[in-house]
């Protein structure tokens, strides 16, 4: 009967699949566009080493024993703490974290829509047609954000229908190494051009004066946010990996994958803003801080193309937002994965009807955020700054304290046979037990703190 859930679910058809479709769910738009904003107002090279060395400490501590429960249990997050516990908490912490993914994915395909308007912006602009490129680039535009992420949702329904290795994975196999050859491409061009100087010496010298609790809070949250920890979505991931392959090894890739888009990602954005500086365009407040905060690729950096002129403003502005129209949909990829899988787990519906039905619910309430986008802060603030890390740790405290770490290292052992022998597992135990469970504390406290004063 597993054997027949198992398939019936779907497998992927190799380690290089998985990793890149984790990977894709870790970048995002999170990495392309949240760290080098957060980096840039916090540090430069500074943020990036403490942010580096917590997304170690904390992210893949966490990422390891989400796998070990999805693989362990080949379930959705409510599935797989039913199927290891006999706990009736738990599984309602399963239902929390797919009800993070679908409030998540409910903004997440506006702003994944936006970069698609931006996209054909840039074509608008640069044929003379002004109207249209205003129009298509109003991000107070209801009826617009609607049309974009409705477009955007039935991509990655699209995608979802294929299941994981047709769907899934064959997907990630050709937008995750696109993503990787246009961001270098860009990086290259951006490298040599006036202005990009000083923003590669604030990218990679690193100020350690600028390091207080305030960046080190800053870097904690973008690595745990940066790695869809705490949302089911490396349960589910879990669940379809093969018990031949090493849990620890396939989570480091991912981690290495995670911080090196990352450093792409700010190796592209960076030295971009300070060349836009140098070409007039307003970038930073005289606090420091960055005239457009995370409106930046929507405010500064079409300016900075636009000012380009030509055919080469065009082809990198829009190669730019296909880049990150990518990087998005392999995140609401996962962020779909999670509820769908759900739903044939727990409803035993087949695959076709619960993305339908699961794109649909999501696209209902995406419409009604399109009309009010000042609800995307409320629903991030609830469902992100809290909601994941809250998810994560209670992804510690079920590992470390309910589950069991001897399980864990049962399962640990299928692909790892030497795992009683390394000094992996006792050092992961302390830090799944331990560390990783107050420095989440942590965050959530200062990220209340912060929200109430």
């Amino acid at each position: 009967m597993a054997t027949q859930t198992t398939n019936t679910r779907g497998n992927w058809n190799s380690k290089l699949g998985f990793v890149l479709a984790a990977a894709g769910s870790a970048v995002g738009l999170g990495n392309i566009w949240r760290f080098p904003t957060v980096m840039a107002e916090n540090g430069g090279a500074a943020f990036l080493l403490v942010y580096a060395l917590l997304v170690f400490i904390i992210g893949y501590p966490v990422m390891v024993a989400e796998l070990s429960i999805g693989r362990s249990s080949k379930k959705n997050p409510v599935g797989a703490f039913r199927a290891l516990s006999n706990s009736k908490f738990f599984p309602i912490v399963g239902f929390w974290c797919v009800l993070c993914g679908i409030a998540i994915l409910s903004f997440y395909v506006i702003v994944a829509g936006w970069t698609l308007s931006y996209f054909f912006e840039q074509i608008f602009h640069y044929a003379g047609m002004m109207e249209a490129a205003q129009w298509i680039s109003a991000l107070d535009n209801g009826l617009l954000n609607a049309t974009v992420a409705i477009i955007f949702m039935a991509l990655t329904v699209w995608i979802i229908l294929g299941g994981v290795s047709d769907g899934i994975e064959r997907t990630v196999k050709f937008l995750m190494p696109l993503l990787l050859i246009v961001m270098v491409i860009m990086i290259v061009y951006v490298l040599f051009q006036p202005g990009a100087g000083e923003g590669i010496r604030v990218y990679l010298v690193p100020d350690f004066s600028a390091i207080d609790g305030d960046l080190i809070l800053s870097a904690l949250g973008q690595a745990f946010f940066s790695l869809s920890l705490g949302m089911g979505a490396l349960i589910t991931y879990g669940s379809y990996l093969s018990r031949k392959e090493n849990i620890p090894e396939v989570g480091g890739y991912v981690t290495f994958a995670d911080i090196g888009i990352a450093f792409l990602a700010g190796l592209l954005i960076m030295p971009a803003i300070f060349m836009a500086q140098a070409q007039g365009v307003e970038v930073f407040n005289e606090d420091g801080s960055l005239f457009a905060g995370v409106a930046l690729i929507f405010q500064i950096l079409p300016e900075l193309f636009h000012n380009m002129g030509g055919v080469i403003g065009l082809i990198f502005g829009a190669t730019f937002f296909l880049l990150l129209s990518i990087a998005a949909l392999t995140s609401s990829i996962s962020l779909l994965e999670v509820p769908t899988s759900y739903v044939i787990d727990e409803h035993k519906v087949r695959r076709k009807r619960a993305a339908i039905y699961v794109g649909s619910a999501v696209t209902v309430i995406s419409i009604v955020i399109a009309f009010d986008t000042s609800l995307i802060g409320t629903i991030d603030f609830i469902f992100s700054d809290i909601g994941l890390p809250l998810g994560g740790l209670m992804m510690c405290i079920f590992l470390g304290y309910v589950w069991k770490m001897e399980r864990a290292k049962d399962e640990l052992r299928q692909g790892f046979e030497n795992v009683d022998n390394s000094k992996f597992f006792p050092v992961w135990s302390i830090f799944i037990r331990f560390i990783c469970p107050a420095l989440i504390i942590l965050i959530l406290s200062m990220t209340v703190y912060n929200a109430v004063t």
